[in-house]
């Protein structure tokens, strides 16, 4: 290294007690000797300028004696007592900025996929204050596949452009050992699976495969007290039970599923044919798998606002079930529009996941409002009498920043028969994602046996204004169909589901006394 000038673009900034780890490596590197440590002189390095590492002392003289035609007149033990001082300001600095910077802490919050349109609509409502508070500055990460890095910085730059006051930093992340570092929420979008996988069983199988993956890695690396947002079009109960089971030292309670996009549809398409505000339809429920069979309860939901004979305070509600008594509607339109626009990950820019996402948070953060439920994808306790060891989406509130499944709700002994075969399914899916059995068989046969036990003469009595049930099976059809696109099934398979739909959609359904469901 004697003598010798090289041009460095990229040079860091070392720290004093870093610089002989550094010397001794670029050494080895190179093949130098050099028992000192060199000079590096940076020529408005900040602005743009080159920089030079120099060999040492003398010929960092040569090199200003040359450049700038100036010979130092100092002394050797004067510039020693010079650099001694300099040392001992720089730590005594350096120490000061380290202590104001550990008083900042930050919320770090981890986005994957983040080159989805999702995360695109999600950072605005995340850093706008609301959810977390004006006084809670955030670190946003954007993590995904190094071929959406261009993508991401474009990200990252429009992010900046917001200034907002709580944003602390944004930055984006393509390497999987550095990902969820020191995260305290992390949000995952639905990830791109392969083009062409064949059956249903093997897209959980790339589910597995992808949370063996992310579930140590989020252990290791992120906070013990992380909470995990799983959002996707394909198997979201699935992932995030796989992710509870990979990383087993992290609180399952922490690990959510969003049932709310589907319960936030459900609510817009009835608002439209109730022409109110969709803000005023509360307490719909959402059982069951969100991204599969699911099953939409009517038998709780208020209206508030609605324009009708009947008015009252802010707080004064009527049942949804004691306004609509449009059965055909119900049993066509509305299936049919519900299930189209469930698949979002098709058509939709991100605009509703992004708002159902932020809403979550806020009352995970906040708490729920007063009186209100909603559907989440959450860990089975046993609650209603459903098994434990599976993501089951279920009403629950938040308080104190956990959530509490409701409970106190009365479920029929119909209704209660037809939720133990959606958990049946799942079970299903964790044994297929576990290796324990190889081929996905839903229920559908017993979900017909239940809904077609009832003669015509029995249906005929029922009055209008009961509660009424719809038949799930050709819903559940038609919300498993997103699974089934991903994995791109079979001809044959494909065959024999519309021949189910076609088969089960010209029965009679039973209409039960507590609640209309999908």
């Amino acid at each position: 290294m004697k003598g010798g000038v090289i041009w460095m673009h990229h040079l860091g900034k070392l720290k004093h007690s870093c610089v002989k780890t550094w010397l001794q490596e670029i050494c080895e590197k190179n093949g130098w000797e050099h028992k000192r440590s060199p000079i590096i002189w940076r020529e408005l390095l900040d602005r743009g300028g080159k920089g030079l590492l120099l060999g040492g002392f003398n010929e960092f003289m040569e090199h200003i004696q040359q450049y700038y035609d100036v010979t130092s007149i100092m002394k050797t033990a004067e510039m020693l007592l010079i650099a001694k001082e300099n040392l001992q300001t720089h730590i005594e600095i350096e120490t000061e900025e380290e202590e104001q910077k550990s008083l900042i802490n930050p919320l770090h919050i981890w986005i994957n996929s983040a080159s989805d349109h999702v995360c695109y609509h999600l950072i605005p409502l995340l850093t706008n204050g609301e959810i977390f508070g004006m006084d809670t500055e955030i670190s946003l990460h954007l993590f995904d596949r190094s071929s959406c890095k261009e993508v991401l910085e474009g990200v990252v730059m429009e992010t900046e452009d917001l200034a907002s006051p709580v944003l602390r930093s944004v930055s984006l992340h393509i390497e999987l050992d550095g990902a969820f570092l020191d995260g305290d929420v992390i949000i995952l979008l639905d990830d791109v699976l392969q083009e062409t996988i064949p059956t249903l069983e093997d897209c959980i199988r790339q589910v597995a495969r992808q949370c063996e993956i992310y579930g140590p890695l989020i252990e290791k690396n992120a906070k013990s007290s992380v909470r995990i947002v799983v959002m996707g079009k394909t198997f979201a109960n699935l992932k995030a039970l796989m992710l509870m089971t990979h990383a087993p030292s992290l609180n399952p309670r922490n690990i959510v599923t969003l049932s709310t996009l589907l319960e936030s549809e459900a609510k817009a398409m009835l608002a439209r044919k109730l022409q109110m505000h969709p803000a005023g339809i509360k307490n719909l429920i959402v059982w069951g798998n969100v991204t599969g069979s699911s099953f939409i309860d009517l038998s709780k939901t208020e209206l508030y606002r609605y324009d009708s004979a009947i008015w009252g305070p802010p707080s004064f509600f009527r049942p949804l079930l004691n306004v609509l008594f449009d059965r055909v509607w119900m049993r066509t339109e509305f299936l049919i529009a519900l299930s189209s626009l469930t698949s979002w990950g098709t058509h939709c820019l991100g605009l509703a996941p992004a708002h159902t996402i932020a809403t979550l948070l806020k009352s995970w953060y906040q708490d729920s409002p007063p009186g209100e439920i909603i559907s989440l994808g959450v860990i089975g306790e046993g609650q209603f009498g459903l098994p434990e060891g599976i993501v089951y989406s279920m009403p629950v509130k938040f308080k104190n920043g956990n959530w509490i499944v409701c409970t106190e709700l009365e479920i029929s002994e119909k209704n209660q028969e037809y939720l133990q075969i959606l958990a049946w399914d799942l079970i299903r899916e964790k044994q297929v994602a576990l290796g324990e059995v190889k081929e996905l068989y839903p229920q559908r046969r017993e979900l017909r046996k239940i809904y077609t036990d009832i003669t015509e003469e029995e249906e005929e009595i029922i009055e209008p204004q009961d509660d009424i049930r719809l038949s799930s099976s050709g819903q559940i059809l038609a919300l498993e169909s997103e699974d089934q696109a991903a994995a791109e099934e079979t001809e044959e398979s494909k065959s024999l589901e519309d021949e189910n739909f076609d088969e089960l959609t010209d029965e009679k359904f039973e209409e039960p006394a507590d609640g209309l469901e999908i």
